[in-house]
């Protein structure tokens, strides 16, 4: 079986970035996703089309099909008071947006009262090189179509 629009797909990956890894997946726990529904970036999403299980590549994945373009404006600066805890420069916190969505931001500095934030994602503007081993393709199921995302057997217990 190949790897076509609504299909669940587990993949074993290593992403490095400048020669260093950033993410992987842990032995015997591939990331499972849904294929054609965004749920991975576009450009890992697309060199995977049409691959089967047992699989492996090495894809390049230029910052237009990753994590898009670093936007130097996507800064901002915030009021020590708004943060609760001791504040690590360089560590990710998360703020809601007025619509309920949670958006994820990085500190870059902190002077006196002011924290100033980047609001990119950590890996914008990088070049992203993984490495791929197609664990399994199956069809998905109604639910997973439903619900726009592959269901794990440890979501399933939670459903």
């Amino acid at each position: 079986m190949n790897i076509t629009q609504d299909k669940v797909i587990e993949l074993d990956y290593k992403l490095t970035v400048n020669g260093e890894v950033v993410d992987q997946s842990e032995p015997g726990e591939p990331l499972t996703y849904l294929h054609g529904h965004s749920n991975i970036i576009p450009g890992l999403e697309k060199a995977l089309e049409g691959k089967a299980k047992g699989d492996s590549m090495q894809v390049t994945v230029q910052p237009e099909d990753g994590y898009g373009e670093r936007d130097e404006d996507n800064t901002e600066e915030l009021a020590r008071e708004d943060f609760e805890d001791d504040i690590e420069i360089g560590e990710t916190y998360y703020a809601q947006a007025e619509d309920g969505s949670v958006i994820p931001f990085t500190v870059m500095d902190v002077d006196g009262d002011t924290v100033k934030v980047d609001f990119n994602p950590p890996l914008a503007g990088m070049v992203l090189n993984f490495d791929v081993t197609v664990v399994d393709v199956r069809d998905a199921t109604a639910e997973e179509l439903e619900h726009g995302h592959a269901h794990t057997p440890e979501m399933m217990d939670h459903e």
